[in-house]
């Protein structure tokens, strides 16, 4: 099978498509990318997760990259996805290798890389790496270099950006304000590679941290290293037995975030995404225009339309927003899968990063989470958000995506239905400002149904509708 990129990658299921003679014919792709752009002599930053073999990946890149003449920065410990591309500037590199499964259940693994400003690839660079690799598929050829010699010959050195990255963050947010603070804060970092960095920013204090899931389990054990509202239950529990004021979370690599309240109850990132914006412009008074994706808030238009910023839209993944983040020297970016990135830091979603935002929002304002969301519904007005994920048999996947293709309904949801697009999927948006949008993933049989409307309820039956035009 052709090996293809995704919106942030390619991933696959361990020992079945993710091979190491596949994980190397990628490195091979990538290393002969980076020698016809020129850059072969400024290095690559290769990085890698806590999933099972993970390091075993890294390093069967490393030798590849090092067997083609280029110099590899090889990180010693699981690193988060934001410090590998943080790294990519530190070093002034040709790039990044991720090996990472970012959210994928246990039995995935994946392999992403980032150009030399430390971004997701664009299409048509990912385009030029897939030829080569399934050139050397067919061909076989892969250039190697054993590790134990490619260190002896310096061509793999080992880069631990931690410390850089954690002075990085010290500049963008004041920590000691919020060790001060006095917070109760449980963070859930699922396992994955973003384990200890809040816990070791934030105490030191009285601000007290409470981490669950910081240890390294490649099963993720009951749970799916996602933060959403399914997978945050202990979570939610944690936080009304500990009688904290706000959980977070964050995914298997730590780019993406979540949060619940002081009650327990999950924030929607459709809420997060404005209350970070709101944040930003408010708080701190800084200007500068906003990039979101076709699945975030449309709360974000009103608040642009509040504070006098440009407010732009894209496809879905950070590879759409982050040209228009460095055009518009934009102040954030995000997407509604709850991954945001912040002017003047790695130009990259940072979870741990918005997880500090979130929590000096807190700090200044005196309000709980649950407040903050009152208060940003009486700027804005309220608006309600979910998605549906629904896998499906993948011989059914001709039919169900004919079906979501022909479908055009006049009514969703009692709302007559304004107007129909496919900016990225297939986005139906009503009378009153309501929207549906049905979209197949591009790695796994999936449909992600999701919807914004100005009730829970409304949202439950647009949800229902979307499942109506896939016909499951």
């Amino acid at each position: 099978m052709p090996i293809r990129f995704g919106t942030d990658g390619w991933r696959a299921i361990i020992g079945q498509d993710f091979t190491f003679d596949n994980v190397r014919a990628c490195a091979q792709g990538v290393a002969l990318h980076i020698k016809e752009t020129g850059l072969a002599d400024r290095g690559v930053v290769v990085g890698y997760d806590t999933r099972f073999a993970s390091e075993d990946f890294a390093q069967a890149t490393a030798e590849v990259l090092a067997g083609n003449g280029i110099l590899v920065y090889l990180t010693p410990r699981p690193t988060p996805t934001p410090v590998i591309s943080f790294a990519v500037g530190l070093k002034h590199t040709a790039g990044a290798v991720i090996i990472t499964a970012s959210h994928n259940p246990y039995k995935y693994n994946g392999f992403k890389y980032r150009t030399p400003d430390g971004a997701s690839a664009p299409w048509e660079v990912l385009d030029k790496i897939e030829r080569h690799i399934q050139r050397t598929l067919v061909e076989g050829k892969t250039r190697s270099l054993p590790l134990l010699l490619a260190r002896k010959e310096g061509m793999v050195q080992d880069l631990d950006p931690l410390p850089a990255y954690m002075e990085q963050v010290r500049r963008l947010v004041p920590v000691d304000e919020l060790k001060r603070a006095g917070l109760k804060v449980v963070v859930d970092s699922m396992y994955g590679a973003g384990a200890g960095y809040l816990k070791a920013l934030l105490e030191g204090g009285r601000t007290r941290v409470l981490e669950l899931h910081g240890e390294r389990n490649p099963l993720f054990p009951g749970l799916r290293p996602e933060p959403i509202a399914e997978n945050l239950e202990e979570l939610s529990q944690a936080v009304r037995q500990e009688g904290a004021q706000v959980g977070l979370a964050n995914d298997g690599d730590a780019d993406r975030m979540g949060v619940v309240d002081e009650r327990g109850n999950f924030i929607s990132q459709a809420q997060v995404f404005p209350l970070l914006a709101l944040y930003l412009l408010e708080v701190r008074g800084e200007r500068g225009a906003i990039i979101k994706t076709v699945t975030s808030s449309r709360m974000l238009f009103r608040l642009g339309e509040l504070f006098g910023v440009p407010v732009f839209e894209t496809p879905i993944g950070f590879r759409y927003v982050a040209p228009l983040m460095v055009r518009e020297d934009a102040l954030l970016g995000g997407e509604e899968s709850g991954g945001y990135g912040f002017r003047g830091h790695a130009l990259e979603r940072d979870g741990i990063l918005g997880g500090l935002f979130f929590l000096d929002l807190m700090r200044k304002t005196g309000k709980s989470p649950s407040q903050l969301v009152d208060y940003l519904f009486e700027k804005v007005g309220t608006h309600y958000f979910q998605r549906l994920d629904l896998t499906y048999p993948p011989e059914r996947a001709s039919e169900i995506e004919r079906s979501v293709q022909e479908a055009a309904p006049k009514l969703l949801a009692g709302q007559k239905v304004v107007s129909r697009d496919t900016v990225d999927g297939f986005r139906f948006v009503m009378a009153d400002g309501s929207w549906l949008l049905v979209r197949f993933s591009r790695t796994e049989p999936l449909l992600r149904i999701y919807a914004e409307g100005l009730s829970p309820q409304q949202v439950e039956e647009l949800l229902k509708g979307g499942r109506g035009l896939a016909g499951l």
